[in-house]
């Protein structure tokens, strides 16, 4: 926390088990997702989390650029992960900065796990990730945003891709925290899992908990992704619905 004095942090966690806005412990933040919210991309979604706003955008299989990058069996997913400068309260430096680069790595190892890349030797599955407006858990906004911008593509894939944090602030486990819980918590755990069979392709980690505190964070981030995993499928049938045909019309 740096230089921020004991009177300057919120509490975060109320007696009656309340988090700063409102929420319980186990509960999400309010999550909009739009899959096509792009005319010009092959698959693009646009994502409503809490405060979080990030649009993603897919592009291929097409040719790979810079060429040395081509694999001979396989697509490579190329991410760019990308937090405006006007995302944040205090205006960020424009461009990719050592974090971004790191998530954007991150998102593209997340993704493959799940894309049928073997499909598409020697082709770039392009992914952009803008964050437009961020209040904490931009990176798991951001790989829910890129799953169904795939999805809207057309890329087959063994399935959707949730994520969700669990922390620990005010001493408590919580899902999904938001700015104030991330910046003045004890542990940020932020998880991606394919839900059809449970596999975790993303879990890291800043801060403490005990092995029992981790077992039971991992739980409700479970649970969690699988309520995410719901609000994606809707969304992509949304965006598919076939209007049904007026009655009585020939």
């Amino acid at each position: 926390m740096g230089n921020v004095g004991a009177k300057d942090v919120p509490v975060l966690l109320s007696p009656e088990g309340l988090r700063i806005d409102g929420r319980r412990v186990d509960e999400l933040r309010p999550i909009k997702i739009q899959a096509g919210a792009l005319k010009h991309a092959d698959g693009s979604a646009f994502v409503e989390w809490g405060a979080n706003k990030v649009m993603a955008a897919v592009y291929g299989p097409r040719e790979v650029h810079p060429r040395h990058l081509q694999q001979n069996t396989k697509a490579v997913i190329q991410c760019k992960y990308n937090m405006a400068a006007f995302s944040v309260d205090e205006r960020k430096r424009p461009g990719l900065d050592r974090r971004s680069q790191e998530i954007s790595k991150v998102i593209a190892e997340a993704l493959e796990s799940v894309v049928f890349v073997e499909e598409f030797p020697r082709t770039s599955i392009d992914v952009y990730i803008e964050v437009l407006q961020a209040n904490a858990g931009t990176r798991c906004a951001g790989i829910v945003a890129a799953s169904v911008a795939l999805a809207d593509a057309g890329i087959p894939m063994v399935d959707l891709l949730p994520a969700v944090a669990v922390g620990k602030a005010g001493g408590a486990l919580v899902l999904d925290l938001k700015k104030e819980e991330d910046n003045f918590g004890e542990a940020d755990l932020p998880m991606a899992l394919v839900p059809q069979s449970g596999r975790l392709v993303l879990l890291q980690m800043e801060g403490h908990m005990t092995p029992a505190e981790l077992s039971q964070a991992l739980d409700m981030g479970v649970a969690g992704c699988r309520q995410i995993y719901e609000r994606m499928k809707a969304a992509l049938r949304e965006r598919y619905a076939v209007e049904p045909a007026a009655e009585g019309s020939a």
